[in-house]
Formats: C-alpha cells, sequence, structure tokens
C-alpha cells in the first residue's frame, strides 16, 4: 500500500449512513487482511485537512446482516491505513420514555448479549487483555458532544447501550429486562467494534441515533422495520452534519487507548508462533522492535 492512502481518522457508517458528505480528494481504497474483506472499500479522502478514511459497516446496499459484518477485517483495515481514531454511528431502539425517535444519544457504557460474534484479534498462541472499564474514549465521547454542538442538535451526555445479536428485534420480556436493567438504548453492532478497536489500540466513539422505542410499550405492537425507515433517512442527514463537524475537533495526539498494549500482552512476543505475530503485523510494530 506504501503511502498512497493513509488517514489519522475514521468513520464507520451505520444503517442509513453508506457515505460521507464533505469528502475532498476522494478514493476508495481495497485492502487485504487477514481477516478476508472489508464491508465495502474504504473511502478516504479530506474534511478540512484531516486524512479520512470512511467504511460503510453493512456494505453499500445495505446486505450484512449485523452478525456477518466483518469487524475485525474493517477495524484491522483502519489499523493498516494509520487510523488511531474512529468515530461511528449506529441506529438504535430507545429504552427510555424521554428518548424518543430521533434522538441522539453519546453512550459511555454497554452490556453485551451478542452470541455469534469473533470479537477478539488474539488467541493462537498469544494472549492479550485490554481493559474495558470504560469502553469508550474520553476524548472521542467529547468529540461527538461538541461536534452535536456545534452541528445545533441536542444530545444526551452518557448512558448504557445493550448490544443484542439481532437480526431479530427484542422480544417484549427481552426489552423489560433490558430496561429494568438500567439500560438507554438498544443497538446490534457497536459493542464488537468497540472491542476491537480497544485491542487495536484505536480510540472509539460511538453517536447513537434512536429510530424507535423498542418492544417495551404495551401500548404498541412492536417495532416494524418498515415504519423506521423514514426517521432513518432523518438521521442519516443529522449523523453527516454531527460527524463532519466533529471531525476537525478529533486531536491530532495520541490519546490513551493508542497505547493501551504496553501493559495488556500476557505472552512474551518472543514465545508466540510466527504465523500469529505475521497476522498482527500491523497492531504488534511498535512492541516488535
Amino acid at each position: 500500500m506504501g503511502n498512497e492512502a493513509r488517514a489519522d481518522i475514521g468513520i464507520i457508517g451505520g444503517t442509513g449512513l453508506y457515505d460521507m458528505e464533505g469528502l475532498e480528494d476522494v478514493r476508495d481504497v481495497v485492502l487485504d487482511t487477514p481477516y478476508g474483506a472489508t464491508s465495502s472499500p474504504l473511502r478516504c479522502g479530506t474534511i478540512d485537512g484531516r486524512a479520512v478514511a470512511f467504511l460503510a459497516r453493512h456494505g453499500h446496499g445495505h446486505s450484512l446482516l449485523p452478525t456477518e459484518v466483518p469487524y475485525r477485517a474493517n477495524v484491522y483495515a483502519m489499523k493498516l491505513l494509520g487510523v488511531s481514531k474512529i468515530l461511528a454511528a449506529s441506529a438504535v431502539g430507545s429504552l427510555e420514555e424521554d428518548l424518543p425517535p430521533k434522538s441522539l444519544v453519546v453512550p459511555d457504557q454497554f452490556l453485551d448479549r451478542t452470541r455469534h460474534r469473533q470479537d477478539t484479534f488474539y488467541g493462537d498462541g498469544l494472549v492479550v487483555h485490554v481493559s474495558l472499564a470504560e469502553p469508550f474514549a474520553a476524548a472521542m465521547r467529547q468529540v461527538l458532544l461538541d461536534g452535536a454542538a456545534a452541528a445545533g442538535h441536542a444530545v444526551r451526555d452518557g448512558g448504557t447501550q445493550i448490544c443484542m445479536e439481532g437480526p431479530q428485534f427484542s422480544t417484549r420480556a427481552e426489552s423489560l429486562f433490558y430496561k429494568a436493567n438500567g439500560c438507554s438504548v438498544i443497538g446490534m453492532t457497536a459493542l464488537t467494534e468497540a472491542r476491537l478497536c480497544r485491542e487495536a489500540e484505536i480510540a472509539y466513539g460511538s453517536l447513537n441515533l434512536v429510530t424507535d422505542y423498542d418492544a417495551w410499550r404495551p401500548e404498541e405492537a412492536g417495532v416494524d422495520a418498515a415504519e423506521i425507515m423514514e426517521v432513518l433517512r432523518h438521521n442519516s442527514h443529522v449523523a453527516k452534519e454531527i460527524l463532519r463537524a466533529a471531525v476537525p475537533l478529533v486531536p491530532v495526539d495520541a490519546l490513551p487507548e493508542n497505547g493501551v498494549l504496553k501493559t495488556a500482552i500476557i505472552t512474551p512476543l518472543e514465545t508466540v508462533p510466527a504465523a500469529t505475530l505475521e497476522r498482527l503485523a500491523a497492531i504488534l510494530a511498535p512492541y516488535r522492535q
């Protein structure tokens, strides 16, 4: 790849967000990763002079189920480009009355209800334990909050997102359970990205865009995908405005998340199988000198 495509900031677009307005000097980059192909080509360019790589999480045309998203390939490709900070956007359901459709949330915590994901880069002779006590980078959360304010949009600061497997929406009993346990919103993708970004030393923040109330409201039948399409169109426009405003606010200097492996690698690297070291070369490079 050489220096033909580099970026410091990554943007991952969720449901309804398949491109990024405001990119200049655009080129599409297809990268080969040890984990296969990415969801879509990475669209590289600049925003206000900052080098950015945009990726459509579900593919152009939304062809990938949440479980089918190649999360490891997506994050590893960002790492290959030099990305150290990621801003992501995700459609979510609301578990609170005061978070109606079209609300915005920048969550600060997660609960995990996924079951079928490959959600670590490690194993195969290499043990790594990173901390996820604070799963989002504080600086990237602030960037999203400030970007929303700059774009003129109100946003909830904080909240717990529960990440479910999907592709089905919640049963009413599940939704009531999640609500009773203090969750604010429910989604299907962001937690897997957050886990992998932490392991790859990428600082990650997520903008959640509410499309519907989940199934906990007894007076409503539950979530219907057809009914949320209009909200999705609105939300995608808002997400682009906020992300566009947020990019110039991303710190240039390294963040704490960019060095977490210093204390997380358990296995001496000289004992790790060569194939594992080669597969993770883009992540482990600073620790093999």
